[in-house]
């Protein structure tokens, strides 16, 4: 499969929306080669703010540009601009309900090398239990170009969570976020399988998988985690009767609790869910950690398979 780095999507498509609307101004953490806010930060100087190893700083003077009516895209490593900055997060932005977009990468294990340290595996528990901000893990390359335009144009505070490496492209340039709506990207009978970020590929390759096994997945790409798209979520139970669910973060508090909340209020079934189970990240190559955690297309498959034949 071909890849592509969601982060790479957000610089060029961050670029393309500077040119289109001069409200944007965009904030880094000393990050922004890596965050590839770069890109902006060379076209349009005037609308960008390098604010230093200085997160909480990033965050508030983004609440009080947003007061004035700009636009602010905020940039930073998700460990940092969630962990960091969660205070600022919720009291300048979330409690006013500003009109700021926090656009995080290096998000996963997948950050690799980096290390534990650099790994967030708790971002989407500690921005899902914030009143007014929106939540959302992009599949891919062009499911990210397409968040980051919806979040431009949306009104009140987004959460975009990102990877630092290249992960396989599951859609096309045609490809549009719907915003609160869950995507059904296979159909299936026998198992709903719902997953977030680089995972979506993953859980994919794991339905072919199955499918040789006479396993037929319904695999639904759950990139909007809050508002949650409970909708589909029960819709696809009902019909299936199980579910797993796969993530590239700590299974307390990410999509597992959010689908496991879901269903245990309206529609009770049996559920695996599939993430980092008590663990911190560790360095090593992307793919190898995806390995070593358990988190490739064949451990779904097989997990999967345990799951419904015990």
């Amino acid at each position: 499969m071909e890849k592509k780095a969601s982060r790479v999507a957000y610089g060029e498509t961050l670029l393309e929306l500077g040119k289109e609307n001069p409200d944007i101004v965009v904030l880094d953490a000393d990050l922004s080669g890596s965050t590839k806010t770069s890109l902006f930060a060379k076209e349009f100087p005037d609308r960008f703010f390098d604010m230093g190893i200085a997160e909480q700083n990033m965050i508030t003077t983004a609440a009080g540009l947003a007061t004035v009516g700009k636009i602010p895209f905020a940039s930073s490593f998700a460990i940092f601009a969630t962990g960091r900055a969660w205070e600022m997060l919720r009291q300048a932005v979330c409690l006013g309900n500003k009109n700021v977009k926090i656009v995080a990468t290096h998000a996963g294990l997948t950050v690799g090398e980096d290390g534990a340290t650099h790994q967030a595996l708790e971002d989407i528990a500690v921005t899902r239990v914030l009143p007014n901000l929106t939540v959302i893990v992009p599949a891919d390359y062009y499911e990210t170009k397409s968040a980051i335009r919806f979040a431009a144009a949306y009104q009140g505070p987004v959460y975009i969570r990102l990877s630092r490496s290249a992960t396989p492209v599951v859609f096309d340039e045609n490809y549009e976020f719907t915003h609160k709506k869950a995507g059904i990207l296979r159909k299936g009978k026998d198992v709903s399988i719902f997953a977030c970020g680089v995972m979506v590929a993953e859980a994919l390759q794991a339905a072919v998988r199955l499918e040789k096994d006479g396993i037929n997945a319904e695999i639904i790409n759950v990139s909007t985690l809050k508002p949650l798209d409970t909708e589909t979520i029960l819709k696809s139970v009902e019909k299936t009767g199980c579910a797993v669910t796969v993530e590239e973060h700590n299974i307390i508090g990410g999509l597992g609790s959010a689908v496991a909340e879901t269903l245990s209020e309206n529609h009770p079934a049996p559920l695996h869910r599939m993430g980092v189970i008590e663990k911190f990240g560790r360095s090593g190559k992307a793919d190898d950690l995806l390995k070593a955690y358990h988190l490739t297309a064949e451990d779904v498959a097989k997990e999967t398979m345990s799951f419904l034949k015990p």
